[in-house]
């Protein structure tokens, strides 16, 4: 049970993982199943300006998790958020209820962010992160391990299979609350 629980009616899902894990999809269709508001952070980041400056070498914004944080901080406390970032360490623990990690098989990710346009350090640093588990790693060093969960991520029935899952978990969360 996280910190911040008690205080809301909704629960707090984030659902990380290396690019091209599916965070989005899954994101949008587990909010849209359970009536819960999606938070794409990096969206985010681009219409409020929530960076600083540009990466050439990563071809991406460098997120300025400080005004992220501040940003959400309002939403987060009054819940019903699926949150979607491919980090989770900067957040505020009590933020979660429910912390997802999507894996892909190296393989399928290495096609998905090819047909993106990864390339060079950008492609090869994802496809190890994904390789040593960097994000199963951080978020259990983040979170209480009890609320962290990997998911199977490879086709669209897992991705289906997952926002079952998710849905249900929802379901019993507010039943129990």
């Amino acid at each position: 049970m996280a910190g911040g629980r008690k205080t809301r009616e909704r629960p707090n899902i984030l659902i990380t993982g290396t690019p091209g894990t599916g965070k989005t999809t899954t994101a949008a269709a587990l909010a849209e199943a359970t009536n819960l508001r999606h938070i794409n952070v990096g969206d985010l980041v681009k219409q409020k300006n929530l960076h600083d400056g540009w990466d050439d070498e990563f071809d991406c914004y460098v997120i300025n998790e400080d005004l992220v944080c501040d940003e959400l901080e309002d939403l987060m406390e009054e819940g019903g958020n699926v949150v979607d970032h491919h980090s989770c360490d900067f957040f505020p623990e009590r933020w979660f209820d429910h912390v997802v990690v999507l894996q892909t098989d190296n393989t399928v990710l290495y096609d998905r962010l090819a047909k993106r346009g990864y390339t060079g350090k950008k492609l090869s640093n994802n496809i190890e992160c994904e390789i040593f588990q960097v994000l199963l790693e951080e978020a259990k060093e983040s979170y209480k391990e009890d609320i962290v969960v990997a998911l199977r991520s490879d086709c669209i029935d897992d991705i289906n299979n997952n926002v079952s899952t998710l849905t249900d978990w929802v379901s019993n969360w507010s039943s129990n609350f």
